[in-house]
């Protein structure tokens, strides 16, 4: 009986423990891949899209925002995304990657994952890809390249 005891209370701690662990590794694939600036006015996020890396940042508050395409009823003008080896540029969104509880990317720093890097400076900051395609933003000026 104490030997059946026994087991019963390995398996109980063994099937915590596991439980446990998997509800940890779940957590940690939920939490956002990036970064945001210091000011807090830019962020990015990198996702995988069809096994694809793919960049996306989004400026919070612009200067002036650029005319809105006919064919995007959605926003325009500050969410600006590129893949691994493609071109860079702004994209019609109607949602925001921006989450304060992205890491801050301070000023001088430079972050990089999966072809894609980018740097943060006082001025704004500068993402571009394997193929030196990417983008330069701030909140008087966003230019793509």
């Amino acid at each position: 009986m104490v030997a059946y005891r026994g087991l019963i209370l390995t398996s109980i701690l063994l099937t915590s423990i596991l439980l446990a662990l998997a509800g940890h590794g779940a957590r940690a694939q939920d939490r956002p891949i990036g970064f945001q600036t210091p000011s807090k006015n830019i962020a990015c996020q990198f996702f995988t899209d069809n096994g694809q890396g793919v960049l996306r940042c989004d400026v919070m508050n612009l200067e002036t925002r650029p005319r809105r395409p006919a064919d995007c009823e959605l926003e325009w003008g500050n969410a600006f995304e590129m893949s691994a080896k493609g071109a860079a540029g702004r994209i019609c969104a109607g949602d925001t990657i921006m989450d304060p509880s992205l890491p801050v990317l301070a000023y001088g720093e430079v972050w990089q994952r999966a072809g894609f890097t980018c740097r943060s400076e006082q001025t704004g900051l500068t993402c571009f890809n394997a193929m030196q395609r990417g983008f330069s933003l701030a909140r008087a000026e966003q230019k793509v390249f």
